[in-house]
């Protein structure tokens, strides 16, 4: 998926401090001095993805005779959205239906943790995640649902705190059959109340 990225913490610095400058701040105020060195640390963390390739963690797969949908439900994320460069956080649901292999539960939280932690669009994120699955996991079906609050839409613009995005992207059978997609759906939502 990505390559390999080393962040520039100095690079980054430069440009915070000229951003600050930019908005009439003066960058070598006493508040303001460290402020470029913790956005840099904060930008390799919140990005650390683009260095990592998440099918790493789709390596370990176990052998199990096992044909009935495997979910995991609320894993929470954060991530940035690419076009205003602010975050957006929620939960991932994922399930698959498995041919032949299953994953360690917590490869699943890896894999959403990867992809999310790179400049994304929630769209973007949602058909990712299926895709792997589908393919280097071999699964029958795939089923990722996203929901999340974006700052970019909360905190400025249209300011509507408490929208809610949802994304959904189904492969093989939960794509196919719609009782099979209905089945999924209901493990994910069934459990909420009115």
């Amino acid at each position: 998926m990505a390559a390999s990225t080393t962040v520039d913490h100095d690079r980054i610095e430069r440009a915070v401090r000229e951003i600050l400058a930019a908005v009439g701040e003066d960058p070598d105020r006493e508040g303001l001095l460290e402020t470029p060195a913790r956005v840099a640390r904060m930008y390799a963390e919140m990005f650390s993805g683009l260095g990592q390739d998440p099918r790493v963690h789709l390596g370990k797969a176990f052998q199990e005779k096992y044909d009935e949908i495997v979910l995991v439900r609320d894993i929470a994320f954060n991530s940035v959205c690419e076009h205003h460069l602010l975050p957006f956080m929620g939960h991932a649901h994922i399930g698959y239906l498995p041919n032949g292999r299953v994953l360690g539960l917590s490869k699943l939280a890896r894999v959403v943790e990867t992809i999310s932690h790179r400049p994304q669009v929630q769209e973007r994120m949602t058909e990712q995640i299926a895709d792997l699955l589908e393919h280097d996991l071999g699964a029958k079906g795939v089923a990722v649902v996203v929901e999340a609050s974006h700052t970019c839409m909360t905190i400025r613009g249209v300011r509507k705190p408490g929208s809610l995005c949802v994304t959904s992207a189904m492969k093989g059978i939960f794509r196919a059959n719609v009782s099979s997609r209905a089945e999924v759906m209901s493990l994910i939502y069934g459990h909420r109340s009115g």
